[in-house]
């Protein structure tokens, strides 16, 4: 069993690695994400958070499927028992499904899943936690500026922001 499990793997493998054509760079901004929503840093009131930075590198492994990693940051002051800030760090895997495309646009819808580590302080203390982070994005679409360099925008929910927006460059 585990040597068919290890085969239909290298097929997989295989199979992918001979569709990786393209890969692209992502950079983005997302506002209300996750963490300022849910109770992402151990209790207490949000004071101020002001959205979160997006890094990802995508990978197209199949005509209209790309898969990738993410890393994203953001930040929050709170009030616990005292005034306090979090940093969030959040890595992530993505994928994207292309549901509909011409020359210029793509629609597109994105899923990833991931970690959040979360860094709290204080006035004399500080902790790190991690927490499960996702991002959820059923209405993405991109814009082609040129051959390489494209506009997005998505609306979801998650890690990333409700709305985040940004540039990919095709490398």
């Amino acid at each position: 069993m585990k040597k068919i499990l290890l085969i239909m793997c290298a097929v997989l493998g295989m199979a992918f690695g001979a569709h990786a054509q393209k890969a692209q760079l992502q950079i983005g901004y997302g506002g209300y994400t996750q963490m300022d929503a849910t109770d992402m840093h151990d209790g207490g009131s949000v004071n101020s958070a002001w959205g979160a930075l997006t890094t990802a590198v995508n990978f197209k492994v199949m005509p209209k499927t790309y898969l990738g990693i993410s890393y994203t940051f953001s930040s929050a002051s709170y009030k616990h028992s005292d005034d306090a800030n979090a940093y969030y760090h959040v890595i992530m895997l993505n994928g994207r499904y292309d549901y509909w495309r011409n020359r210029v646009a793509t629609l597109y819808g994105h899923l990833g899943i991931g970690v959040d580590i979360t860094h709290m302080a204080g006035d004399d203390w500080s902790k790190n936690k991690a927490y499960f982070a996702f991002q959820a994005s059923p209405l993405g679409a991109e814009v082609n500026l040129t051959r390489v360099t494209s506009i997005f925008g998505e609306l979801g929910f998650g890690a990333q922001g409700l709305l985040q927006v940004g540039v990919r460059f095709n490398l």
